[in-house]
């Protein structure tokens, strides 16, 4: 019996070691397969560092203001009698908006027309008296004065009557109608806006360290996202004599061309001063930029001779630089980086240094200095 337990142990024994031996052999294998694999070459797009000149601005929010902007109002009190204008309609100066019922003025001005008719009248008959020395000149002198009191009157009322027709002051676009047809108006009651439109002024404030480097005649540039797709340009035409005390900033405006009235009063943009100078540049698009809190890098793509009779391949190089100013899709070296290296421009989280690349610049993204992307 003990025999027999003895065989089956030992065959058992044989068996599990074959099995470990033959394993082993497997992993050795696997292990020096994978020594000897080699990673395929990951594929980025890239582009070659090239020095620019950039153009100097001062950019600054702000915000659009008529060139003439007025709420029309009723000057005397009366009933709306007559509405001559539509909403949003363009008028030229002088146009005849609003006419008040003046049934009251004209019945004076009828009296007022005879009581002068009569003075004058009086006047002449007096003067006739006076040839025959038959009058004192006293009496002439009352009379001449009540000639003159009589066409003062008509003119007050001739005025009062021209009043209540009320007239665009100047030529440009109507806002919304605020009064209806036999609506009784006080003085002073709004009736509609009325806008000059083309051109516009688009005021913004700037830090007063940038006073020295902004003049008037310096050309501007006015974005807003109601036209994405249109840069507005104008210059500035004035720069405040006084810094606020509470930001430190100076007012300036500038006069933006505005031919098909896109620009309306009140509406926010960005506005970006022009300056005379410009900037040398080594320019980078933002995406080769891999930003980290201990510095931020990109991936430098170099050749690097294989072993043996391997062909020469591209390899990266993870470079730390100094970023300057951004502007569009790119942004500036500052430090770091020379003209002529290529650089990843995409997927530069997922890289490292050392790693082969093979360049495809077909997905490769593009770059503007003034982007307009899409509204989504």
């Amino acid at each position: 019996m003990a025999r027999k337990l003895i065989l089956t142990l030992v065959g058992l024994a044989l068996v599990v070691g074959g099995l470990v031996y033959a394993k082993l052999g497997q992993f050795q294998a696997m292990g020096e397969a994978a020594k000897q694999m080699v990673m395929p070459p990951t594929t980025v797009t890239a582009m070659t560092l090239a020095p620019a000149q950039w153009e100097r601005r001062v950019e600054a929010t702000a915000t659009v203001t008529a060139v003439q902007g007025v709420m029309i109002g009723a000057e005397l009190g009366g009933r709306v009698s007559a509405i001559a204008f539509e909403s949003g309609q363009s008028v030229a100066a002088g146009d005849v908006l609003l006419r008040l019922d003046t049934s009251s003025e004209e019945a004076q001005l009828a009296a007022a027309k005879a009581s002068a008719a009569l003075a004058r009248a009086d006047l002449a008959r007096i003067r006739k008296l006076a040839r025959r020395k038959l009058t004192s000149a006293d009496t002439i002198d009352r009379a001449e004065a009540e000639v003159k009191k009589t066409v003062a009157q008509i003119g007050v009322i001739q005025a009062a009557i021209d009043k209540k027709t009320v007239r665009a002051p100047f030529a440009g676009r109507l806002g919304l109608r605020q009064v209806d047809l036999g609506q009784i108006l006080r003085e002073g009651d709004p009736i509609v806006t009325l806008q000059t439109l083309d051109p516009v002024y688009v005021d913004f404030s700037v830090p007063q360290a940038q006073l020295k480097r902004i003049a008037p005649g310096m050309p501007v540039r006015f974005t807003t996202d109601a036209v994405p797709d249109h840069p507005f340009r104008g210059e500035v035409i004035a720069v405040s004599p006084e810094v606020d005390s509470r930001t430190r900033t100076v007012r300036i405006r500038a006069r933006v061309s505005n031919p098909d009235e896109s620009l309306r009063a009140g509406m926010f943009g960005e506005a970006a001063v022009v300056l005379p100078e410009r900037q040398p540049v080594l320019p980078v698009l933002a995406t080769a930029v891999l930003y980290a809190p201990y510095g931020d890098s990109i991936f430098i793509i170099e050749p690097s001779k294989g072993t043996g009779a391997e062909e020469e391949q591209l390899t990266l190089r993870q470079q730390f630089v100094r970023l300057g100013q951004a502007h569009g899709d790119f942004i500036d070296l500052v430090e770091g980086a020379r003209a002529g290296e290529q650089v990843v421009t995409s997927g530069v989280f997922k890289l490292r240094s050392g790693m082969p690349v093979v360049i495809d610049n077909q997905l490769a993204p593009k770059g503007e200095l003034d982007p307009s992307p899409d509204d989504s």
